[in-house]
C-alpha cells in the first residue's frame, strides 16, 4: 500500500528529473529590479482543433489552440489543451499550455501561459497564469495572470494584469 509520504517523494523526484534539482534549493536571490505593474486588454480570436489521437473515452479530448491577440497585446498564441467532460451537463475541465509571442505594450518577446479551468453545472472557474521565468526578449521577467472573457455573442477578450522589470 502506497502512503502519502511515498507519493510525495515520487512527485518531488519526478519534478527533479523534469526540471532539475535546483527548484528544491532556495538559493535564488530575490529579484532586485523594480517591477512595474501593468494592465493590458483587447480582443482575441481562437481556433480550437480536435486532434486525431483521441482517447477511447469520449469524455477525454486533446486539442490544439491557435490564437491571435489584438489591442495592448499584439501576438500569436499556440498551445495544446486536454479536456475532460462529465455526465452532468455543463460540468467539465481543461488544462492547457500556450506560448504567446509578439509585443506587449511595445515590448517584444514571448512567454508561456498555463491554463486551468473547471465548469461546475455551468459555473466557470478559470486561472491563466504566466509560467515563471518563461519570458524572453524584452518580456524577460514577466509575471502575472490573465482573465478571459467570452461575450454573449461568442467574442473573446482578455484582461492581463502583469509585472515586468523596468525597461532600460
Amino acid at each position: 500500500m502506497i502512503v502519502r509520504s511515498q507519493v510525495a517523494a515520487v512527485t518531488v523526484i519526478s519534478f527533479c528529473l523534469i526540471f532539475g534539482a535546483p527548484f528544491l534549493a532556495q538559493t535564488a536571490s530575490p529579484q532586485k529590479e523594480a517591477l512595474m505593474p501593468n494592465h493590458a486588454t483587447g480582443p482575441f480570436e481562437v481556433k480550437v482543433t480536435p486532434q486525431d489521437d483521441k482517447s477511447e473515452d469520449p469524455l477525454l479530448g486533446r486539442m490544439t489552440l491557435d490564437k491571435q491577440y489584438h489591442g495592448d497585446l499584439e501576438a500569436t498564441g499556440k498551445g495544446q489543451m486536454l479536456t475532460a467532460g462529465s455526465s452532468v451537463k455543463g460540468s467539465g475541465a481543461y488544462v492547457a499550455i500556450e506560448k504567446v509571442a509578439g509585443t506587449l505594450h511595445g515590448r517584444s518577446g514571448s512567454f508561456v501561459l498555463q491554463h486551468s479551468g473547471t465548469m461546475t453545472q455551468g459555473a466557470p472557474k478559470l486561472t491563466v497564469t504566466v509560467v515563471p521565468d518563461s519570458g524572453t526578449g524584452q518580456l524577460a521577467g514577466i509575471a502575472g495572470e490573465m482573465t478571459i472573457n467570452i461575450a454573449a455573442d461568442g467574442k473573446h477578450s482578455y484582461d492581463f494584469e502583469y509585472t515586468l522589470p523596468k525597461a532600460d
